[in-house]
């Protein structure tokens, strides 16, 4: 199981309205699990499965609830979950302004929220999210994003993600959360775009099947030969006394050897941080 203090690599979304997926989800390797009460609950359908996720929530299984958008009627019914036992956080849809009600009740019940950037404000207004009362890390609805500014590429995104890094560690929160890669079946695109994903900066991805988990945490784990030469690194700049040193015929200093303990750490993750 993964380390304490690591965050989430993997998040995986169940629809709040379907209450016999809950446990499995759970059961599942996912580092975290988010009942939805957006995007996967028919508008008819949200007072059920608001009251599924409320009769599912113990303490002994945490796991975060996605709630609605600020602008809709089922937001103040969902804002009730909060400060309920079981409840790891809230995962806040069209992050951009955040509600005064919403950080006042989250702060007040020590509520992470988990900021799903989605749309051109939302990203023009980053590192001010990030610096909310009560966000504890970003997320990156990549496909809404998409859509709202009319991105047809992968590559369209490549900015857009940089600066939820940046504004990720410019507020000293973990590294930023992908969006879902809708490839169900087809692990190699999974795995292509998670290792991406990773050398961007960000911390994990959020994921939309359980299948997908094995491939995104195995995306964000380092090597067997990026371990060995983190390995080395340490050992060599132990034996120089913290000097710049050289090793595989470059020279390593600080930022380097940070690096590599960097590596090191999220190699010794093999159990999960459920609500992290």
């Amino acid at each position: 199981m993964a380390a304490p203090h690591r965050p989430p690599r993997s998040y995986l979304f169940v629809p709040g309205d379907r209450p016999e997926r809950f446990a499995k989800a759970w059961d599942s390797d996912a580092d975290a699990v988010i009942l939805d009460l957006e995007d996967a609950v028919a508008p008819h359908d949200k007072d059920a499965a608001r009251a599924a996720v409320a009769g599912w929530l113990s303490a002994e299984r945490p796991v975060w609830v996605r709630i609605n958008a600020c602008d809709t009627a089922a937001f103040a019914g969902d804002l009730q979950l909060i400060g309920r036992p079981g409840l790891a956080g809230l995962m806040v849809p069209k992050a951009e302004v955040l509600p005064p009600a919403l950080l006042a009740a989250a702060t007040a019940a020590d509520c992470p929220l988990l900021a799903l950037v989605e749309t051109a404000r939302g990203i023009a207004l980053a590192q001010e999210i990030a610096r909310a009362p009560g966000v504890a890390r970003l997320a990156f609805g990549s496909i809404d994003f998409q859509a709202d500014l009319g991105i047809e590429s992968e590559e369209g995104l490549l900015p857009f993600r940089s600066m939820l890094v940046l504004a990720s560690r410019l507020a000293g929160l973990p590294p930023p959360v992908d969006g879902v890669c809708t490839a169900l079946d087809d692990a190699t695109v999974l795995d292509a775009d998670s290792r991406r994903s990773r050398a961007l900066g960000f911390g994990g991805r959020l994921c939309i099947h359980p299948k997908q988990v094995g491939t995104v945490h195995a995306a964000w784990a380092p090597t067997p030969a990026e371990q060995a030469w983190a390995r080395r690194v340490v050992e060599a700049m132990a034996a120089s006394g913290g000097s710049a040193v050289r090793v595989d015929g470059r020279m390593v200093d600080q930022p380097v050897l940070i690096r590599a303990r960097q590596w090191l750490d999220a190699a010794d993750t093999g159990r999960r941080a459920r609500g992290g």
